[in-house]
């Protein structure tokens, strides 16, 4: 049997990943959806096992001492973090495994799993970026402002990561996405 690989999709915040990660899999449904634990509230219409496993701090913090996190971030005043065990099960039996993740924790992909697939995924400028963050409507000002503060620091980083992609438009950059991962 051929051992699975895993891909990890990352850049800032409001750069399109979930969206773009949304159509892959509608496209590829043989590739296998990591979900992560975060002690962040859900939002309006996440399922708790299907978008995160919500936890509580006390709990984060266990699985983190106890090895069970592939790598974990914290980020926003919140921790996430990439469930070990059913990554570890999906790639022995084959699977090719995606994480959507923070870039803080797509670091620490390199040096737990270096063979993995690396994207990164770039605004087409950070004046686009910050109208959609803003399109949200989800953040308060302050919270806008350490995003973006933040996205200035992680862009610099992109160059750190195998493949980059400017998702200015959807469609050319889910192409992309594709010639990564299936060559």
């Amino acid at each position: 049997m051929q051992v699975g690989k895993l891909i990890v999709l990352t850049g800032p915040s409001g750069v399109g990943k979930g969206t773009l990660l949304r159509s892959l899999l509608q496209r590829h449904p043989e590739l296998y959806l990591s979900v992560s634990a975060t002690t962040r509230q859900p939002r309006p219409g996440e399922i708790d096992g299907q978008h995160y496993y919500f936890v509580n701090r006390d709990k984060f913090e266990q699985m983190v001492s106890a090895g069970e996190l592939l790598e974990w971030a914290e980020y926003a005043g919140n921790y996430y973090g990439t469930p070990l065990t059913p990554v570890e099960r999906q790639i022995q039996l084959g699977q090719s495994v995606i994480l959507e993740i923070e870039v803080v924790g797509a670091r620490k992909i390199y040096h737990t799993f270096p063979t993995a697939l690396r994207l990164f995924i770039l605004p087409p400028s950070l004046a686009e970026l910050e109208q959609r963050i803003r399109g949200r409507g989800q953040d308060s000002e302050e919270a806008i402002a350490r995003r973006l503060s933040r996205a200035k620091a992680e862009i610099e980083a992109a160059d750190e990561f195998d493949v980059q992609i400017v998702n200015d438009d959807m469609e050319q950059a889910l192409l992309l996405i594709e010639a990564a991962i299936f060559g």
